[in-house]
């Protein structure tokens, strides 16, 4: 059985493109529907130091984001079904698009070089919770 739902956490940065195609050959045996999802921290707290020069940070944060996810759908060679621009944490936002479409796969980028930060990362909370397999990729 191969996996028909399949969501991908994703970040403004080139290692993405790597995930989205791993997402790609998961899918595509399978003709299943790929779902991106990227955080965004809550500005606020930048907000409050620089003031109101930088403008408002949380819309040009959303449209960076949303353009690079374009740029993503663009160039993964396969149709990609939905993408989700969510505030806050990584866990929180895993828990809230896994309780609104029936996900069977999560497939996430670790980032960090450190032995402690490879054992432990930032999905954890989702994973000690979640009833659907999860696809760490080292990158």
């Amino acid at each position: 059985m191969g996996y028909q739902n399949v969501l991908v956490t994703v970040a403004v940065a080139p290692d993405s493109h790597r995930l989205v195609e791993k997402a790609v050959s998961i899918v595509r045996p399978h003709a299943g529907n790929i779902t991106l999802l990227s955080t965004l921290a809550n500005p606020e707290m930048y907000n409050n130091f620089a003031g109101p020069m930088l403008g408002d940070l949380r819309t040009l944060m959303e449209e960076e984001t949303r353009l690079f996810m374009e740029e993503l759908r663009q160039r993964a060679g396969y149709p990609i079904a939905d993408m989700l621009i969510v505030h806050g944490e990584l866990g929180d936002s895993l828990e809230y698009a896994s309780r609104s479409r029936p996900f069977d796969l999560l497939l996430c980028g670790n980032h960090r070089d450190g032995m402690m930060n490879k054992v432990s990362c930032s999905a954890a909370r989702f994973i000690n919770i979640s009833h659907i397999d999860v696809l760490i990729v080292p990158l």
